[in-house]
């Protein structure tokens, strides 16, 4: 199941707390699932995320990285991410330092930046500590750190798989 994809670093990722809740989609492709339909398949299941990753200096090439563990718990938590079991071909762990951590967008900052609102700076939802290597929903630093060939993206996807 579908639950993100990115194309060319889209800003359609700079929402709302209650936008990214519902999910939400574009013309060109650009998608997220909601948050509140990611929690209730997530949080009494066992699911696996993928992501795709495409390279913006060499997009002949498609990296991946895959957890064995993905869950996302309900609002009341700020949709705190528990994810864990990294593999794949994308050079780094980027999404590591965001286990435990809930969403943020421009308007709920629950990162753990002392100083910057890292939904707000970098102008996309996700799970932010203090801010990420895993920038897939950016409008300004659409990355993936450590992808071999360099680090900025020109599409993204995650996807949900049952175990």
């Amino acid at each position: 199941m579908l639950i993100q994809q990115n194309i060319n670093g889209s800003n359609i990722f700079n929402r709302s707390w209650a936008e990214y809740k519902v999910g939400f989609n574009d013309s060109s492709g650009n998608y997220w699932l909601g948050n509140e339909l990611l929690s209730q398949l997530t949080v009494n299941h066992r699911y696996k995320l993928k992501f795709d990753l495409q390279s913006r200096s060499n997009t002949s090439n498609w990296y991946y990285a895959e957890y064995s563990t993905f869950r996302v718990l309900p609002e009341r938590y700020k949709y705190e991410l528990l994810v864990a079991g990294y593999s794949g071909n994308a050079g780094y762990d980027a999404l590591a330092i965001q286990n435990g951590m809930m969403f943020s967008t421009y308007d709920r900052d629950n990162d753990l930046h002392s100083s910057r609102h890292c939904a707000a700076y970098w102008g996309g939802g996700f799970w932010y500590n203090a801010c990420s290597y895993c920038d897939v929903n950016c409008a300004r630093y659409f990355a993936w750190g450590g992808l071999p060939g360099g680090s900025y993206l020109q599409s993204s996807r995650m996807w949900l798989q049952c175990k």
